[in-house]
C-alpha cells in the first residue's frame, strides 16, 4: 500500500492521557515525513489546540494542513483558512432549547472563545478551556445575536446525561446536523456536511490523492468517519467498538504508542514483518 498522507486525530490518538506526545511517536512522524509523507492532524479541537502539538512536530507552511473542529474547518499549518462551516443562529437556538429539555449544561465554540451559556460552569467546560486554549466567556442566551459566528455547539453533561441526550436527540435535529459524542461528558452540534471524513476527502482531492493513499488514526466516534474512508484505516486498542470494526488494522493504546506502532509497521518499516 503506497501511503501518502496519515491523518491522526490528537486526543487518544496521538497524545497519551496526560496530552503528552511522547518521543516514539515523534521519531514515527519523523520518520514518515522525512520519505515524503504528510502528516495531518483532525482534531475537534480549534487550531489553538493544535498548535503546541503542530510545533513539537514541526509542520508548518503552505504546503501542510490541519483539520480543526471535527472538519468543520481545514487550514494550512501557517493558520490560513481553506475552508470553514458553521452554524446558522436557529441551529444555536434549537440545540441550546435541548440541554434544558435534557438537564445539561450548553456551550458553543469559535475560533476566538468558548461561550458559556450557563452561569455554574462545568469543569468539564474548564478543561476544554485548558486543552484548546481558548477562553471562556458567560453570555445569555438573549445575548447572543443572529450574526453570531458558531462552529459548534456542545451538550455538557455527566456520561449518564449524555447518552441518554444522543439516545432521545430529536429526528429533527439529528437530520439537519451532524451529532457526534465526541467525549463521555460531550455531545457536539455541527454542519451537516461536515465530519473528519469529509474533510480529508475533500483535502485529497485538493492533494490528488486516492483513499488507497491515505491512513487513517483514531479512537472516538468522530473520528469514525476518517477511519472508514482512508484506505487503511486504524483503529487505536483504546477505540470504541465501532471504530475497531470498521478499521483494517487495530493498534495499540494510546498509552502504549499505538501511533508509532501502526505508522512502523506500515509506512516506515513495512517490509519488518
Amino acid at each position: 500500500m503506497d501511503i501518502k498522507l496519515i491523518a491522526i486525530d490528537i486526543d487518544g490518538t496521538l497524545v497519551d492521557d496526560n496530552k503528552v506526545l511522547r518521543e516514539p511517536t515523534k521519531q514515527a512522524i519523523a520518520a514518515a515525513r522525512a520519505k515524503g509523507v504528510k502528516v495531518v492532524l483532525c482534531t475537534g479541537r480549534p487550531i489553538s489546540g493544535a498548535e503546541k502539538y503542530i510545533d513539537e512536530l514541526s509542520i508548518t507552511g503552505a504546503d501542510e494542513y490541519v483539520i480543526t473542529f471535527n472538519g468543520a474547518s481545514v487550514q494550512d499549518a501557517n493558520g490560513k483558512v481553506i475552508a470553514n462551516h458553521t452554524l446558522t443562529y436557529d441551529d444555536f437556538v434549537d440545540t441550546e432549547a435541548l440541554s434544558r429539555k435534557f438537564g445539561v449544561n450548553y456551550q458553543f465554540e469559535n475560533t476566538e472563545a468558548i461561550v458559556a451559556l450557563n452561569r455554574d460552569l462545568s469543569r468539564h467546560s474548564v478543561y476544554e478551556s485548558t486543552i484548546v486554549r481558548l477562553p471562556i466567556q458567560f453570555r445569555t442566551p438573549e445575548e447572543i445575536k443572529p450574526d453570531v459566528s458558531i462552529t459548534k455547539g456542545m451538550l455538557i453533561g455527566t456520561p449518564e446525561q449524555i447518552t441518554n441526550a444522543k439516545e432521545q436527540m430529536p429526528k429533527a435535529i439529528s437530520d439537519r446536523l451532524y451529532v457526534v459524542q465526541t467525549e463521555p461528558f460531550f455531545l457536539e452540534f455541527l454542519h451537516k456536511d461536515i465530519s473528519k471524513g469529509n474533510a480529508l476527502k475533500e483535502l485529497s482531492a485538493k492533494l490528488d490523492l486516492k483513499p488507497e493513499n491515505i491512513m487513517a488514526i483514531g479512537d472516538q466516534g468522530n473520528d469514525l468517519s476518517m477511519i472508514k474512508f482512508a484506505g487503511l484505516g486504524v483503529a487505536m486498542g483504546n477505540a470504541i467498538e465501532d471504530n475497531k470494526a470498521a478499521a483494517q488494522f487495530v493498534t495499540k493504546r494510546n498509552v502504549d504508542d499505538g501511533v508509532a506502532y501502526a505508522i512502523n509497521k506500515f509506512v516506515n518499516n513495512p517490509d519488518a514483518d
